[in-house]
């Protein structure tokens, strides 16, 4: 459908002919030849003396041309476009950030994936959220690891596939042999600052208690949820252990519940992945829909057309006058 996106520039069409209504003719002082019995040829002639004026005539085509190029230039200014059909589009509205341990405790050979296999903790993690990630079409994805230290992995993205990549990069103890919920929490929280997703989740998994963070769990959680930040998290490993392999249980249900997330525990890869689909579940991603119709600009067609019809007008003039020109000498 053609449409013109700046319609009110056609109130210039009748521009020209107001201007040759009320602007006074172009005056211009030309050299002439004095006659001294002026007065008596003016009597002879019968015309009384008054001052000149030479008007050019103007030939007909030439009026049709010029209109014809005004109208093309306004068209053009017009912006005409084709609009095509509408095209709809639905995106999801989530950023989430999955905020994975890779302490020293993260190492213990005791995960033991559905098929029976025996992994790290680490390892059968991995191969859990590989899959839960695949799953995340159209979500933005960002990936935290946390020890001692937390650092961002992965910033937000929806390129899954280097998601993925740098997830199976990480190994055991690369942030540091400690555990440090709340600092992660909070770098969680920074992370989405310069978000406007309308949903923002953080998944936390651990398998240890909080010996590293400068600041509590359960104060960064008050944080998250004054930013509208769910945390969602996962305890693994033993919570009757001792020292840094012992799962904090209380902490993590409390700052579940503090942000309005949910608190699920992991005993191996069956639950670990039930966990995940129940995610899935529980916090649905929210979708947006987008509509836009495509637009082609056409400006370029009256604007070539204008510039066309005046090259050919004025061709068309100067081969007439040389016409013309030659003419006169062939009969003088």
């Amino acid at each position: 459908m053609l449409e013109f996106a700046w319609p009110w520039i056609f109130l210039l069409l009748p521009l020209p002919l107001l201007v040759w209504w009320l602007l006074p003719p172009y005056r211009a002082r030309q050299v002439s030849i004095q006659v001294p019995f002026f007065e008596r040829l003016a009597a002879a002639t019968g015309q009384t003396p008054q001052r000149g004026a030479v008007v050019l005539e103007r030939r007909a085509v030439q009026m049709i041309v010029a209109a014809a190029i005004w109208i093309l230039l306004v068209s053009a200014m017009a912006r005409p476009q084709w609009v095509g059909d509408p095209v709809t589009r639905e995106v999801s509205a989530r950023d989430l950030i999955l905020a994975i341990d890779i302490s020293g405790s993260m190492d213990q050979r005791d995960f033991k994936t559905p098929d029976g296999t025996t992994l790290t903790r680490l390892d059968g993690v991995k191969r859990v959220i590989r899959d839960f990630i695949a799953r995340r079409k159209g979500d933005r994805v960002a990936l935290i690891l946390f020890g001692t230290r937390a650092y961002v992995q992965v910033p937000f993205t929806q390129d899954l596939e280097t998601a993925q990549q740098l997830l199976e990069q990480t190994e055991v103890g690369m942030a540091g042999q400690q555990t440090a919920i709340g600092d992660t929490i909070g770098l969680a929280i920074k992370t989405f600052a310069a978000s406007t997703a309308k949903q923002k989740l953080l998944i936390l998994l651990t398998d240890g208690n909080d010996t590293a963070s400068r600041v509590p769990p359960e104060h960064a959680a008050d944080i998250a949820r004054q930013n509208e930040v769910a945390v969602y998290t996962v305890g693994v490993g033993d919570p009757a252990a001792s020292g840094e392999n012992r799962v904090d249980l209380g902490v993590l249900r409390a700052v579940a519940s503090t942000t309005g997330g949910h608190f699920f525990r992991a005993e191996d890869g069956a639950q670990l992945e039930a966990i995940y689909a129940d995610i899935d579940r529980l916090a649905p991603a929210r979708l947006q829909t987008l509509s836009w119709r495509p637009k082609l600009p056409l400006f370029q067609w009256p604007l070539g057309a204008a510039v066309v019809l005046g090259l050919v007008l004025w061709v068309a003039l100067l081969a007439g006058s040389e016409w013309r020109r030659s003419r006169e000498l062939h009969h003088a």
